[in-house]
C-alpha cells in the first residue's frame, strides 16, 4: 500500500513527546517530558455534575444530537466575554469551537499553505505546530521576535515563496517558557503589515501567569490599533486543555468573521462539529469556577516552577543555562556545545530513570541538539528536586 500514499505522508512522523508519554507508567521513572496538567487538579466533581446536567431530561436531546459547526452558542458567548476581559473586543460570530487548539492549527495550515509557501515560526517552536503545518508542505522560515530583521530580509530568505503567516506562542511558549514583551508584539504586527501575512497567536498557556504584569494578547493590540477585529490579520487560538481538561478536547479560534467562515467550511468537511456534550460540560464548569480554578493552578504550578529553578541552581554543572519563565509549564535548558540531548536522554533513562524531551524535535531543521525541555507541571516539589538532582548527576558524569 505504501506506493498509494500521498507525497505529504513522507513529512509525517511520530511525536517524540507522545512516545515519551508511554514511559509514564513504568515503575521508578521520573518524567519531566510531557507538557501535561496534573490530573489531581482536574475539577472532576464539577465535570461530573455538568455531564449529569447535560444528560438530564431538559438537555439530553441537544447534548446527544448533531449540532452547528460553529460550536455551542452559550460557550461561544462565554468565550466572547472572556476574550473581551483580556482586551480582545469580539463577538460570538468571531469564535469557532475546535477539537482542541491542535485541530485549529491543522485547519489554519490547510487554509493558508500551498506547497512551498513560507511559514515563519520560532526557532525552536511548538512541535505540534511543526507537525500540523508539515502536512501542507511549506518552507519554514526563522521568525525573529525581537524585531531585528526587516521584511526584505524575510523575503530574501523565503527565496520567492509567498510568506503566508507567522506563528508563535507569545506567553510562556512551548518549549522555551519565554514570553514576548509588549515591544516585541508591536514589532511583530508591524512586520506582518509589511509582509502582508497573517499572525497565528497560540494562547494555550496565556492564563497560567505566575509573575509579572499580564500583557494583552497580540490580537488585543491589533484590535486597539485598527478599531475592529474585522480588519485584523491576527488569529488567536485558545484551549481549555491546560486549564480545565485536555481529555475533552475543547479549544477555540478568535478571528475576523471572514476567517471564521472559511474555517467553518473546513470543520464541516472534517468532523461536522466538536462533541456537543463536551462543550456543554465545559461551558457549565467555566461559567461556575474558571477563575477560581485557574487561580488554584497558578498557586500549585508556580511553587513547582520555583522548586525546579532552585534545584537547577543547586545541581547543574557549569556550562548549563536555562530560562526563567513567568508562567506556563516549561523550562528550557541549553547544554554545553557538543552535548546531544538525545544521547543524554538515553543515558538518563538507563542510569537514573529520568525522562525529558530532547530539544532537537522543536527545530524545523533538526538543529538544537544541545538543548532539552523540562516540564514541571505534573510532578510534586519533592519529585522535582529529586529529578533535577538525578539530571545533575548524569550531566556531571
Amino acid at each position: 500500500m505504501d506506493q498509494l500514499y500521498a507525497t505529504r505522508t513522507a513529512r509525517m512522523k511520530a511525536s517524540e513527546i507522545r512516545e515519551l508519554l508511554k514511559l509514564l507508567g513504568e515503575p521508578g521513572i521520573i518524567s519531566f517530558a510531557g507538557g501535561i496538567p496534573d490530573p489531581a487538579l482536574f475539577p472532576a466533581e464539577d465535570f461530573a455534575a455538568a455531564f449529569k446536567n447535560a444528560l438530564g431530561p431538559d438537555q439530553q436531546a441537544q447534548a446527544l444530537q448533531y449540532s452547528v459547526s460553529e460550536g455551542y452558542a452559550p460557550l461561544r458567548e462565554w468565550l466572547a466575554e472572556h476574550m473581551r476581559g483580556i482586551g480582545v473586543d469580539c463577538h460570538i460570530d468571531n469564535i469557532l469551537i475546535t477539537s482542541g487548539s491542535q485541530q485549529a492549527l491543522d485547519y489554519l495550515g490547510k487554509l493558508f499553505l500551498s506547497p512551498r509557501d513560507a511559514a515563519l515560526v520560532g526557532w525552536p517552536t511548538y512541535l505540534g505546530a511543526i507537525n500540523a503545518f508539515h502536512a501542507y508542505e511549506p518552507r519554514f522560515g526563522k521568525l525573529s521576535i525581537n524585531g531585528n530583521r526587516g521584511a526584505e530580509e524575510y523575503r530574501e530568505a523565503a527565496a520567492g515563496s509567498p510568506i503566508k503567516f507567522a506563528y508563535l506562542s507569545a506567553d510562556f511558549a512551548n518549549p522555551t517558557g519565554e514570553t514576548v514583551d509588549l515591544r516585541g508584539r508591536e514589532a511583530l504586527l508591524d512586520l506582518a503589515e509589511e509582509l502582508d501575512c497573517a499572525v497565528i497567536e497560540d494562547g494555550a498557556y496565556q492564563a497560567l501567569r505566575y509573575d509579572g504584569d499580564p500583557i494583552p494578547p497580540i490580537l488585543a493590540h491589533e484590535t486597539a490599533r485598527k478599531g475592529s477585529i474585522e480588519t485584523c490579520r491576527t488569529i488567536y487560538c485558545g484551549s481549555f486543555s491546560k486549564t480545565l481538561s485536555p481529555g475533552l478536547r475543547v479549544g477555540w479560534v478568535v478571528a475576523a468573521k471572514p476567517v471564521i467562515s472559511q474555517m467553518v467550511l473546513l470543520k464541516q468537511a472534517a468532523d461536522l462539529h466538536s462533541a456537543t456534550i463536551n462543550q456543554m460540560a465545559v461551558h457549565q464548569v467555566a461559567q461556575n469556577c474558571f477563575e477560581a480554578h485557574v487561580q488554584k493552578l497558578r498557586m500549585v504550578y508556580s511553587a513547582r516552577r520555583d522548586a525546579m529553578l532552585d534545584a537547577l541552581a543547586a545541581h547543574m554543572p557549569d556550562g548549563v543555562e536555562w530560562t526563567r519563565p513567568e508562567g506556563g509549564m516549561f523550562i528550557w535548558l541549553t547544554l554545553p556545545k557538543g552535548m546531544d540531548g538525545a544521547d543524554l536522554l538515553a543515558r538518563s533513562l538507563e542510569t537514573v530513570r529520568l525522562a525529558f524531551v530532547p530539544g532537537r524535535a522543536f527545530f524545523p531543521d533538526g538543529s538544537g541538539a544541545n538543548t532539552i525541555r523540562l516540564s514541571f507541571s505534573n510532578s510534586d516539589e519533592d519529585t522535582i528536586r529529586e529529578g533535577i538532582r538525578r539530571l545533575g548527576e548524569v550531566l556531571r558524569a
